[in-house]
C-alpha cells in the first residue's frame, strides 16, 4: 500500500498547481526579481566609451572575460552596473565559511549559536562583501582609467563613481537574492547566476550557427558540440539524482500494552552533497582576480610588471595553468563544503537519540566513523564527476581549438539549479495539498460533532 506522501505526490497535476495561490505569488515574485536583474545588466556605468570598450572586450572575449560575461548575463560586455554580479558575495561566503571551520569564535557561532549565530555570520558575510566589492571595483576602475580611449574623462571622479556604482550593484543583487530565497522559489543567488547564463545562450547559439554557415566552423564540429552538451546533461542528471542509502533500523519498544518501533528506513547520502557550490566558488576565486589583472595588463605597465600579461594569458580558457587551478579548487571545495553540510557526528547522535542504528555498527562514535568513511568515498566520486564535467570542454577547447559556448561549468549550474527549483516547486505543492487534507479532515470532524 502506498504511503500518504506517495499518494500526495501521485495527485500532483495542473489542477493542484492552479489551486496553489501562495505558490503563484512566489513564482511571480521570482520572475519579477529576475526581470529587474536583467534590466540592470543593460545600464552602463557612467563615463565609459561604449564603442571603445566593446572593441577592447572583443579582444579578450574568448578568455576569462568571456566566462565572466556569461555568468553576469552580458553585464561585463556592456560594463553595466551589475558587472561584478554576485561574485564578491560568493567570495565573502567562502572566507566566512573557511574561518567558521578554523576560527574558534566563529566555529562556536556556527555550531552552537543556532539561528542567532547564523544571522551573525550572515551579517559578517555582508560586511566582507562590501569590502571585497570596493577592492575589486577599485581595481577595475583603475584599470579602465589607465587604458587609453576607454574612459571619456579619466580621473578621481570616474574612479569614485565606478567604485560606488559597481559596489552598489553587487549589494543590490545580494539583497535581491535574499528576497528571492525568502519570498520566491529556489535559491536566490543561484537563480541570479542561472538567469545570467541562460540569458546569453541564444546569442552564443546564434554565433555557433553563424560560424557554421560562413564555414568558419564545420558542421561536424557543431554536431559534436550538441551531442557533447546532451551527453553531459544526461550525466549531470544521473549523478545528481544518485545516492547511497544506508539502512537504519529502529528497535521495538513497549509503551503500556502496545508495541512501537521495529521499522526500517534509509539514510540517503548524495554522491554530490556539495551541489553546484564548488564550481561557483572556484570560478569566483579565479575570475575576479584574473579580470582585474586583465584590465591592468592592458594599461601602460612599469618594467617590474612585465610578467603580468604572461600570467593573464596563462589564466585563459584551455590553458594548462587555468585547468590545473580550476580542477584543484573544485576538488578542495567539494570536500570542504561536504564537511560543512554533512556532519557525521551530529548525524550519528541524532540516530542514537531517536533509537536508530545501522545494522552491524555500534551506535555513537563507530556510527559516525562509518558514515564519515562512506561520505569520504562518495565525495571522491562526486569531486571526480564535477571536475570531469567542468574540465572536459576546457581540454577539448585546448586540443582542438574549437570554442565551446556552453562549458561544463555553465551546464552544471543550469541543470542543477533547474532540478533544485523544480524540487522546491513540488515541495510547495505537496505542502499545499497536505494543508488542504488537514482542513478537510477538520471540517468532517466538526460536521460529525
Amino acid at each position: 500500500m502506498a504511503s500518504a506522501a506517495e499518494q500526495l505526490a501521485a495527485n500532483l497535476n495542473f489542477d493542484a498547481f492552479r489551486k496553489a495561490t501562495e505558490l503563484h505569488k512566489r513564482i511571480w515574485f521570482t520572475l519579477w526579481a529576475l526581470i529587474v536583474y536583467r534590466l540592470g545588466t543593460y545600464i552602463p556605468i557612467p563615463g565609459i566609451d561604449p564603442a571603445a570598450f566593446q572593441q577592447a572586450f572583443q579582444g579578450q572575449a574568448q578568455g576569462i572575460l568571456g566566462m565572466f560575461n556569461m555568468f553576469s548575463g552580458g553585464a561585463v560586455e556592456r560594463m553595466a552596473i551589475f558587472a561584478l554580479n554576485v561574485m564578491p558575495y560568493i567570495s565573502a561566503s567562502i572566507i566566512v565559511q573557511l574561518l567558521g571551520a578554523v576560527y574558534p569564535p566563529w566555529e562556536k557561532l556556527r555550531k552552537e549559536g543556532g539561528e542567532a549565530g547564523r544571522k551573525t555570520l550572515n551579517q559578517y558575510t555582508r560586511y566582507l562583501t562590501v569590502v571585497l566589492a570596493v577592492f575589486q571595483s577599485f581595481g577595475i576602475a583603475v584599470g579602465l582609467s589607465q587604458s587609453p580611449g576607454l574612459v571619456e574623462n579619466p580621473g578621481l571622479f570616474f574612479i569614485v563613481s565606478t567604485v560606488v556604482t559597481l559596489t552598489g550593484g553587487t549589494m543590490f543583487l545580494m539583497w535581491l537574492g535574499e528576497q528571492i530565497t525568502s519570498r520566491g522559489v529556489g535559491n536566490g543567488i543561484s537563480l541570479l547566476i542561472f538567469a545570467g547564463i541562460v540569458a546569453v545562450l541564444p546569442q552564443y547559439l546564434f554565433q555557433a550557427f553563424e560560424l557554421t554557415r560562413t564555414g568558419s566552423m564545420s558542421a561536424g564540429a557543431l554536431i559534436f558540440m550538441i551531442l557533447l552538451v546532451v551527453a553531459i546533461t544526461v550525466g549531470i542528471v544521473f549523478m545528481e539524482r544518485s545516492q547511497r542509502r544506508l539502512l537504519v533500523q529502529y528497535p521495538k519498544r513497549q509503551v503500556g500494552n502496545r508495541m512501537f518501533g521495529g521499522d526500517t528506513s534509509f539514510l540517503p547520502l548524495k554522491i554530490n552533497a556539495s551541489g553546484v557550490i564548488p564550481p561557483i566558488f572556484a570560478s569566483s576565486l579565479l575570475l575576479l582576480p584574473a579580470t582585474v589583472m586583465g584590465f591592468a595588463a592592458s594599461a601602460n605597465l612599469p618594467p617590474w610588471l612585465d610578467w603580468l600579461p604572461l600570467a593573464v594569458g596563462q589564466l585563459q580558457h584551455g590553458q594548462p595553468l587555468f585547468m590545473l587551478l580550476y580542477g584543484a579548487l573544485i576538488v578542495f571545495f567539494c570536500f570542504f563544503y561536504t564537511s560543512i553540510v554533512m556532519n557525521p557526528e551530529d548525524t550519528a547522535e541524532n540516530l542514537r537519540k531517536y533509537g536508530g542504528f545501522l545494522p552491524g555498527i555500534r551506535p555513537g562514535k563507530r556510527t559516525a566513523e562509518y558514515i564519515d568513511f562512506v561520505m569520504t568515498r562518495l565525495t571522491v566520486i562526486g569531486a571526480a564527476y564535477i571536475t570531469l564535467v567542468c574540465l572536459v570542454p576546457e581540454a577539448l577547447m585546448s586540443f582542438s581549438g574549437t570554442q565551446f559556448y556552453m562549458g561544463g561549468t555553465s551546464l552544471l549550474i543550469v541543470v542543477s539549479v533547474t532540478m533544485d527549483t523544480v524540487a522546491q516547486i513540488q515541495s510547495h505543492l505537496l505542502a499545499h495539498q497536505y494543508e488542504g487534507l488537514i482542513k478537510k479532515s477538520k471540517l468532517r470532524g466538526g460536521g460529525r460533532r
